[in-house]
């Protein structure tokens, strides 16, 4: 179904260029950690998105109650955005080595399964992406009913748009930790500051929308 396709690669370029936390979480991951831990976070980002997916097409009224509570789901959002912008402004630290080059850290488990849920709840707090899905979910259930087979067209428009979506995230990650490679403590040090300011901007933007705007 080539219409299918076209229209899950349009939808997936419109999210994968909009302009949110996410991509400059996954940006700040990505260049302050390397990229093993980059591909971790982008996977819970993508395991919350597939997840919001299936919720929106199988289990219509769990999500019309989360829709209903977006003004808690905002709040929650907004003071995780916030936290972790105030973490990585004031107490992320560039560690060196005793030639002032920037040491590689060491992961265990454990924080790589803190990255994944931190990626995971940093996409899934955020009731723009609630609306998105919903939005979107319904206007291709509409399209679908034109075409032979309804099911098919509608998995072949979200696995086309979650894949496409997917690869982006994915090529931003080996961008940035390509870069890393080149940057110097200083310079790092700077990211890590505008990095938080960007996330406890966008945190305290969301709240102030939600509840300027009477969300319930």
């Amino acid at each position: 179904m080539i219409a299918a396709i076209i229209k899950g690669l349009v939808l997936g370029i419109f999210l994968a260029i909009s302009v949110g936390p996410v991509i400059f979480a996954i940006l700040k991951q990505s260049i302050n950690n390397g990229h093993k831990a980059g591909y971790i976070f982008v996977a819970g980002i993508s395991v919350s998105d597939i997840s919001l997916v299936l919720i929106c097409n199988l289990f219509t009224s769990l999500f019309n109650s989360a829709l209903n509570h977006r003004t808690f789901i905002a709040v929650a959002g907004s003071i995780f955005l916030v936290v972790m912008g105030v973490y990585t402004l004031f107490f992320k630290k560039v560690k060196t080595d005793e030639g002032n080059r920037i040491l590689d850290k060491k992961f265990n488990t454990g924080h790589y399964i803190g990255i994944f849920i931190s990626g995971f709840f940093i996409n899934i707090l955020n009731p723009g992406v609630f609306l998105f899905w919903f939005a979107w979910t319904a206007a291709i259930h509409a399209d679908s009913q034109t075409a032979a087979h309804p099911l098919e067209y509608r998995a072949i428009v979200f696995g086309t748009c979650l894949l496409f979506v997917l690869a982006t995230d994915l090529l931003k990650v080996g961008l940035a930790a390509n870069l890393r490679s080149k940057l110097t403590p200083r310079i790092l040090g700077n990211i890590n500051k505008i990095s938080g300011l960007i996330l406890i901007g966008f945190g305290i933007a969301l709240c102030w929308g939600i509840l300027s705007y009477g969300g319930k």
